[in-house]
């Protein structure tokens, strides 16, 4: 398995306002697939993604990513993880203003041992005609697209997506969602996603419930269904 979360457990406070937010989660993500976690607000999705991504640690159980279990990581060796193996994906696209298309993606490959060509991956994202351009001349859509770029270009073996088309119209979210499996299929990069839509999961190789902290459902789907074909 390529992420594999054991007996995951996470909560904040203390004493009597403790709250307990993931309650022995157990998820498991082969190479190159396409996993999407579905769950309310609350669920702790985004909790357990930050756990995954080593912004966050867990308080008890363990995560190994391609291998290595991260949770035993140090401080220092979580930067270095965050940096050169995981590319993240927000719902607000967190944007450079001041900097163009092209230099907001140059950021991010200035930090990567391996990076990607930056013209090539504005390519693939359908923007190179626009690499000169600046956030605020750029469409909602087109701005998803440019933070897509900016996590793809470091190459990493793992993208986190938290609510990518979260602020997104139909028409543009499935343009976006299409673009993540392009992404998927052209890099081999293992994509794991959390949405409140289900409808989503049907893009996806495993598709993960949660619900109160614990993983109640776990599907593996026979069939991938292209993400234009996608309603809800």
């Amino acid at each position: 398995m390529f992420i594999e979360g054991l007996n995951l457990e996470k909560s904040y406070g203390a004493g009597e306002v403790k709250t307990e937010v993931l309650k022995g989660i157990e998820l498991k993500l082969n190479k190159g697939e396409i996993g999407v976690i579905l769950g309310p607000s609350g669920s702790g999705k985004s909790t357990l993604m930050n756990i995954i991504g080593g912004v966050d640690r867990a308080d008890g159980g363990s995560v190994s990513i391609d291998g290595i279990e991260i949770t035993r990581l140090s401080d220092d060796q979580l930067t270095e993880y965050r940096r050169e193996s995981v590319g993240f994906i927000f719902q607000f696209y967190n944007l450079v203003p001041n900097l163009t298309v092209s230099e907001n993606i140059e950021v991010c490959s200035n930090i990567s041992k391996s990076p990607l060509k930056i013209d090539e991956v504005l390519e693939a994202v359908g923007l190179l005609d626009k690499k000169n351009r600046f956030p605020r001349e750029l469409s909602g859509g087109e701005q998803q697209r440019v933070s897509i770029a900016r996590a793809i270009v470091k190459n990493p073996k793992l993208l986190l997506c938290d609510e990518p088309t979260g602020a997104l119209d139909f028409q543009t979210s499935r343009s976006i969602l299409k673009l993540l499996q392009q992404v998927n299929k052209k890099y081999g990069t293992t994509i794991l996603m959390i949405t409140h839509n289900g409808a989503i999961g049907a893009m996806a190789n495993r598709v993960f419930k949660l619900r109160s902290g614990q993983i109640v459902e776990e599907t593996m789907n026979q069939t991938i269904v292209p993400a234009e074909r996608i309603e809800w």
